[in-house]
């Protein structure tokens, strides 16, 4: 069941209700605007995020939404999945203890900072496969095609399927098909002679 409120998740969690009540007073001594997203407390200025508050089975926490920007001289944010996470970070609470009111407002303001200064990961994106189904059907039925068509770079195979799939109209696309059929067997890229040696 989704939270409507901060109190709401905070009850629906009593296990860290402690931890959370006192990250929940330390982050609202900001000017950050409380706010609920995806189900949890979030923290925005200007409606951009800046940092979540959670309950999670082992712990509860923070994470910063451009964590990675952030300097961690304590060395305390982790990033929980790593190779898939780019900017997120995480700071993790156990017990009551472990909360230190002076670091995380001091982490609060740098990342308050960093937004108002529109300071954010540039996350790569990841370019889209694109194939063009003549090629694809193609490919089964033809081994010797096959075999050239895999020793090109992928670079070089998805040049192959957008020549095809630029074209309009299914006639052309066939031409193409039969056109770059050649060059993929000599092992010849299709803009090979157009590159200066």
């Amino acid at each position: 069941m989704k939270s409507k409120t901060v109190n709401h998740y905070i009850e629906q969690h009593p296990e860290w209700d402690t931890i959370l009540k006192q990250l929940r007073s330390i982050l609202k001594e900001t000017e950050l605007e409380e706010t609920i997203k995806w189900g949890a407390p979030a923290y925005t200025i200007n409606n951009k995020n800046v940092v979540g508050m959670g309950a999670f089975k082992s712990y509860a926490g923070l994470w910063f939404f451009n964590g990675a920007l952030l300097k961690d001289e304590a060395r305390v944010l982790i990033n929980a999945q790593e190779g898939k996470t780019v900017a997120m970070r995480q700071w993790r609470f156990n017990t009551e203890s472990e909360i230190d009111a002076k670091l995380i407002k001091a982490y609060l303001l740098e990342a308050i900072q960093n937004q108002k200064e529109g300071r954010e990961v540039i996350i790569p994106k990841k370019k889209k496969t694109v194939s063009a189904e003549l090629l694809t059907k193609m490919l089964p039925k033809d081994k010797e095609l096959k075999k050239a068509f895999l020793l090109f770079t992928e670079a070089k195979q998805r040049e192959f399927h957008e020549y095809i799939l630029e074209a309009k109209r299914d006639a052309t696309k066939q031409k193409r098909l039969e056109k770059i059929i050649p060059l993929i067997k000599k092992g010849e890229g299709l803009y090979d002679k157009y590159k200066k040696r």
